[in-house]
């Protein structure tokens, strides 16, 4: 997300940090009547985020060690569980806005243990299948659906990447979501995904890049997924001699 000006440093939020009631990623699903969780998540590009059940952002276990790194912690909180929506004159509020800021920033690291729980698991398994975080940029994945990842756990340290569980590597997401902070998510969240989901890991071996001149393969170079693929074999036919078995 982009920081939030204080008082200081802004007028208007029309100017500074345009955010309107209309910028729904889906017309449809938005409602004035939403609360802040569904607002929020209704916002360009934030088709990515869970929306957290209000059950679990009430649970004192769950927001443990989150006091002290909110100055308005308390205003923060109990906007992210409001029952209503800003509206034109909140987003015009600097006042409003310093809450806000805390508020986003809050409910994205309660976010990002939320969709480690069972119930979150779910929720982001069902986006997964979609293809709501997009698919891999590599054209060998062949499209190959992909996990939003942080490379840091702390706030403003780094936007959020996509992992592919293909090849295994992380990217740059589309520019719509280049501005959520990667701690929303966490570093761990596609291993756990993943080791929760097995049956979602892609079976089939990424292909490796052959390069070639005039159609011929050039001797000697390899991808480093052709390695990587020559290395694994190394090592299954090294595991099947320690454990006796005739090979393949």
């Amino acid at each position: 997300l982009k920081p939030i000006p204080t008082p200081v440093q802004a007028t208007t939020l029309a100017a500074m940090y345009p955010i309107t009631l209309d910028e729904s990623e889906d017309d449809e699903d938005y409602s004035g009547d939403s609360g802040w969780i569904q607002w929020f998540c209704g916002l360009k590009g934030h088709e990515i985020f869970a929306e957290i059940d209000e059950e679990y952002a009430r649970d004192n276990f769950n927001l443990y060690g989150l006091r002290a790194r909110f100055a308005f912690y308390d205003h923060a909180l109990e906007m992210i569980l409001s029952n209503e929506a800003p509206d034109e004159d909140d987003l015009n509020d600097n006042n409003f806005l310093e809450i806000y800021r805390d508020a986003t920033d809050l409910y994205g690291i309660i976010h990002s243990r939320y969709i480690i729980s069972p119930r979150g698991l779910q929720v982001m398994r069902e986006k997964y299948l979609k293809g709501t975080f997009g698919t891999c940029p590599r054209a060998l994945c062949d499209r190959q659906h992909v996990l939003p990842i942080g490379t840091s756990e702390d706030l403003r340290t780094a936007t959020v990447s996509i992992f592919c569980p293909k090849c295994e590597q992380i990217y740059s997401p589309k520019s719509k979501h280049k501005d959520v902070d990667g701690s929303y998510f966490g570093m761990s969240f596609p291993q756990i995904f993943l080791q929760t989901y097995p049956s979602l890991v892609p079976v089939d071996l990424p292909k490796p890049f052959v390069p070639r001149v005039f159609g011929f393969k050039l001797h000697k170079q390899q991808s480093v997924i052709a390695r990587k693929l020559e290395e694994a074999e190394q090592e299954r036919l090294k595991d099947q001699q320690r454990s006796g078995e005739p090979p393949i």
